[in-house]
């Protein structure tokens, strides 16, 4: 697995490397962690690798999960300075939560978590990263990544690798809160409507700068 890591690292280096991006609201993560409030990064799990690299040598917790593939990606991550922790809702699930609630608590923290993974439905979100957004009182910030060149990996959803030489367009979108007495329904379907408004921005930008 030590090597597998470490080929994977080289060619996703050399995948994400070769590819110009085009980055917009950075600021809408990094103003609220210089302020001393911790932020959720929400990204649906087919686009998490771009997210990877793009915050490669930051100081990012993350959950992923304990199957064999997510045991690769987070030596890879590690590998890049990132801080993993191991979970799923089938397996240390509430191990991985605890982690999380410990790392948000200390102000200005940055936790990455697809809201859907590690084993869908696809973009369907799981109680964690709400019950923590609650517990903690921390940000949410929604994410869509969308590129010119990409290959596509179908399993319970289709996983996205960028391919070389392309343009990689990341939206980093407004940051949001829940409240303590909302209930999860109320707030599963305000972080789709976030996922998706963000989304829609991030195609619309897209196909303007491809005309």
């Amino acid at each position: 697995m030590a090597l597998k890591a470490s080929l994977g690292s080289l060619m996703l280096k050399f995948f994400y490397g070769t590819n110009r991006k085009d980055v917009r609201g950075r600021n809408n993560y990094l103003h609220p962690i210089q302020t001393g409030t911790s932020v959720i990064l929400s990204v649906w799990h087919s686009q998490l690798l771009t997210i990877v690299h793009d915050l490669r040598g930051e100081s990012v917790h993350a959950i992923a999960g304990t199957h064999r593939d997510a045991e690769l990606i987070s030596r890879i991550a590690t590998s890049w300075g990132w801080h993993m922790m191991r979970g799923s809702s089938k397996e240390k699930g509430e191990i991985a939560y605890k982690e999380m609630i410990r790392a948000l608590k200390n102000p200005g923290s940055l936790v990455f978590i697809t809201p859907d993974g590690p084993t869908g439905p696809a973009k369907i979100p799981k109680p964690g990263v709400i019950r923590a957004a609650q517990t903690t009182g921390s940000a949410i910030v929604p994410i869509h990544v969308t590129s010119t060149r990409h290959w596509g990996f179908t399993n319970w959803d289709t996983f996205y690798v960028e391919k070389p030489f392309g343009k990689i367009f990341i939206e980093y979108g407004q940051p949001f809160f829940f409240e303590k007495e909302m209930d999860f329904e109320t707030c599963s379907n305000i972080l789709i409507k976030k996922m998706d408004a963000v989304a829609t921005n991030n195609l619309q930008y897209t196909n303007n700068e491809s005309l």
